[in-house]
C-alpha cells in the first residue's frame, strides 16, 4: 500500500499511514479549512487498509487541538477501526495527551466510550 506522509502546518495535522512499518500516527492541529478535502484521502486509505489490515494496529493520537468538524472526523476513522475489530483483527489506541491537557483526556475517553476499541492514555511533559 501507498504510504501517507503528510507534514503538519499550524491548521493541519502529521499524518503517517504505514502498513510496512505498522506506523499509524495523527498528531499536532487539527483545524482544517476544508475538513473534509484534508481528510478524505486519509478515510480512503484506511477503507483500503481494513480490507486487508495487519494483526495487530496501533494507532498513535497525538494530538494537541482539534476543532468540532475534526472531531467528527476522528470518530470516522475510530469507526473504521471498530470494524477492524469486528472482523477479528486487534487494535489499540494510544492517546496521547499533555498532563495540562485534561480536555484532551477526556475527549479520548468520550471516543472510547463510543467505539468498542481498547484505548491506552499516554501523558507526556515537555
Amino acid at each position: 500500500m501507498e504510504v501517507i506522509n503528510i507534514k503538519g502546518t499550524d491548521d493541519t495535522p502529521n499524518v503517517i499511514l504505514d502498513k510496512a512499518s505498522g506506523q499509524f500516527e495523527l498528531s499536532g492541529r487539527s483545524l482544517p479549512e476544508d475538513v473534509n478535502q484534508f481528510y478524505e484521502q486519509i478515510l480512503d486509505w484506511i477503507d483500503e487498509y481494513a480490507k486487508d489490515p495487519l494483526d495487530r494496529t496501533e494507532f498513535n493520537f497525538k494530538l494537541e487541538y482539534f476543532n468540532t468538524a475534526s472531531s467528527k472526523v476522528i470518530l470516522d476513522i475510530l469507526l473504521k477501526f471498530e470494524e477492524i475489530v469486528e472482523n477479528g483483527k486487534e487494535v489499540i489506541i494510544k492517546w496521547h495527551y499533555h498532563e495540562d491537557e485534561e480536555d484532551m483526556l477526556e475527549a479520548g475517553e468520550e471516543y472510547s466510550d463510543i467505539v468498542e476499541i481498547p484505548f491506552d492514555y499516554i501523558v507526556y511533559t515537555d
